[in-house]
């Protein structure tokens, strides 16, 4: 039942990237945790804060899709040394900002517009370099070794965030996100260069049509984009985290709302080996949806703390079986000389999800108060995802495959090829 930890033993440079990450990832989740923070002390609208992710929703919409064609056309641990230098970039001017006698909230928004855009390529190429690192039969195990590092630095980010916040001010916990990066350039460069395929397309237009093109052509992706989207527009309850912790207690508070759900996370993560028994990924990925659902529904008649931290680390299980079985989906079915615009593409869909419904839960708590937003939000959850079922029947009938993805000679031949996942 415990996670398997074969692929950091075997593998040297699949070690060096999880530490690295790790590490980035940490430090991202103090900038995660703060921005929001910052912005509703500024300004105390949890509108404003839902208008975070509109902000960000733009640029990533732009530069997942670019990111993904430029993964698959160049150098991709050459590409992620230069998106984390860039966002090194990013965090020292939050510093900067932070330490201004009067903060400026245009400024938080800009980079956090930039930083979103500079994401878009940095995570593509990460998920199409993961992939190349380690066997096909070691794909499951990465995935569950990716959440697990996701889960551990978004539990211990956010918690230590909101002590950070608490005691040393904003500009100390933004300088926090500048030091994890340094390790992981040090990681990256350590890291052997990952070439593209010997016959790669320039990263254009027209390889990003035909990127999109493929994934229109495999039911079982276009399950995974909808389901997650449709959760994530209705659930989300990020946004009102800030608003939230006023009534359980302040800063510190706020950091156990943002790890909560990563707790719930980290241990649906450690027995996960469960998963290798489950057959139909695409019913895993809607039921877990639904009970996300349902969870945040529950949240909404949360009257302490507690019983909000417990809602949410339910809540984050669920939404880890979702991701364990969508991540699997993805890396087994998907072949390598495209997997970098398929990664833009699934950035695409489960950051627009939060992004949007952010937006959707801060304006509705400032409309019809934090409980309403949480519980309507979880409610329509489960009954727009209950209606993938009848909507996306291939979906909900997916099994996994046998073997291996076969690498076409291009990607034309690929979409001729695809939808025998059903």
């Amino acid at each position: 039942m415990l996670l398997d930890i074969s692929p950091l033993r075997r593998r040297r440079d699949f070690r060096l990237l999880f530490i690295g990450q790790l590490a980035s990832q940490f430090g991202g989740f103090f900038t995660y945790v703060a921005l929001p923070v910052q912005i509703y002390e500024l300004t105390g609208s949890s509108a404003i804060v839902g208008l975070l992710g509109t902000a960000q929703l733009v640029p990533l919409a732009v530069a997942a899709l670019w990111g993904g064609a430029f993964a698959d056309a160049i150098d991709r641990r050459l590409l992620l040394l230069r998106c984390e230098a860039l966002m090194t970039l990013g965090s020292l001017v939050l510093v900067g900002n932070a330490l201004l006698p009067h903060p400026s909230v245009p400024v938080l928004f800009v980079v956090a517009a930039f930083l979103s855009a500079v994401n878009g390529f940095h995570r593509p190429a990460l998920e199409a370099i993961t992939q190349k690192l380690v066997a096909f039969e070691e794909l499951r195990a990465v995935s569950a070794l990716t959440s697990l590092r996701g889960t551990t630095a978004a539990i211990t980010g956010p918690a230590l965030a909101g002590v950070c916040i608490a005691a040393f001010g904003l500009a100390a916990t933004y300088v926090v996100e500048v030091a994890t990066f340094a390790i992981s350039l040090a990681a990256l460069a350590a890291i052997r260069a990952m070439p593209p395929a010997e016959h790669a397309k320039p990263a254009g237009l027209n390889t990003i049509l035909e990127g999109l093109r493929y994934a229109a052509s495999r039911s079982e992706l276009i399950g995974t984009y909808a389901v997650d989207i449709v959760a994530m527009t209705f659930a989300m309850p990020m946004a009102v985290f800030p608003a939230l912790a006023q009534h359980f207690g302040g800063a510190h508070a706020v950091g156990y709302l943002y790890s909560a759900m990563s707790v719930g996370a980290f241990l649906t993560t450690v027995f996960s080996a469960w998963t290798k028994r489950v057959e139909r990924h695409g019913a895993a990925v809607i039921l877990a949806a639904m009970l996300w659902g349902l969870a945040i529904f529950a949240l909404g008649f949360a009257q302490s703390l507690p019983v909000a931290v417990a809602c949410l680390v339910a809540a984050g299980a669920a939404d880890m079986v979702s991701a364990l079985f969508r991540m699997t989906i993805w890396n087994e079915t998907i072949p390598s000389t495209i997997r970098g615009r398929m990664a833009g593409i699934e950035q695409l869909s489960y950051m627009t999800g939060p992004l949007l419904g952010n937006a959707r839960a801060g304006f509705a708590a400032e409309r019809f108060g934090l409980a309403r937003s949480i519980a309507s939000g979880g409610l329509l959850c489960v009954g727009f995802v209950g209606l993938c079922v009848p909507l996306l029947p291939k979906f909900w009938r997916y099994r996994k495959p046998e073997a291996a993805p076969a690498e076409p000679a291009s990607v034309a031949a690929a979409v001729d090829g695809a939808g025998t996942g059903g």
